[in-house]
């Protein structure tokens, strides 16, 4: 009894495919004619990696607290693979209003590199909703936060009050809002949810070994952290 299976390009799901040569395992290579991408036939059986839900699998691990290391003993995946669906991600959280009545914002650390090295995240939060409006990397100055300021305004976002805590950089880089609520009595909202970050996301713990080695995988991990914070039915 013979078993047939169509081969069908990875990338493009192309028909159109040509043999070209074999690999040094002595496994047959092929080439798609139309997307040109070459791969080994029996891909689909001995990858894990190239399964169409396996990018989707990762970035709900990544978004519900699983380092790289985590997802590759859990899944089977490689490192490279885990790394390369990271990068591939293209999350972005936009604001679901043009208008808020209360902003919130705070500023949070994490780690880069090191241990020793701290970077700053500095975001605004609406209660309301429990949305991520916008945030900004950088350091803990004023600087970092009229970068925030900046972005709500090139977000066209537009609001009644900012809520800070007492720290100067965001008080004087929010100055000049009409209604400014100023201690920590007025972020407990965002305080909140900055606990539910270090929970979601394992690169934020504050007492652990994590850390992200590249600030390129730290934005793309914190990116997808974020989207499903203000997605939770789609992630």
């Amino acid at each position: 009894m013979k078993i047939q299976t169509t081969l069908r390009c990875p990338r493009c799901q192309g028909l159109n495919i040509k043999k070209n040569g074999f690999n040094g395992n002595r496994k047959q290579k092929y080439d798609c004619k139309i997307c040109k991408r070459c791969f080994i036939g029996d891909h689909a059986l001995d990858n894990k990696g190239c399964h169409s839900q396996s990018d989707a699998m990762i970035w709900r691990m990544i978004a519900y607290g699983n380092g790289v290391r985590a997802i590759c003993a859990i899944t089977g995946f490689s490192r490279d693979k885990v790394q390369a669906a990271l990068k591939r991600s293209r999350h972005q959280i936009t604001p679901k209003q043009k208008h808020y009545d209360t902003l919130q914002v705070d500023e949070f650390h994490t780690f880069v590199g090191s241990k020793k090295n701290k970077v700053w995240l500095i975001y605004a939060y609406h209660a309301k909703t429990s949305e991520i409006v916008a945030f900004v990397w950088g350091k803990r100055d004023l600087q970092t936060a009229l970068a925030l300021k900046q972005r709500l305004k090139a977000l066209k976002v537009s609001y009644e009050r900012i809520a800070s805590d007492n720290w100067d950089a965001l008080v004087n880089a929010f100055s000049d809002t009409d209604d400014q609520w100023v201690g920590k009595q007025h972020t407990k909202a965002i305080e909140g949810n900055n606990c539910r970050i270090r929970h979601r996301l394992s690169r934020a713990i504050r007492r652990s070994c994590c850390f992200s080695k590249s600030m390129f995988y730290h934005i793309k991990s914190f990116n997808i952290g974020f989207w499903a914070i203000n997605n939770p039915k789609q992630i």
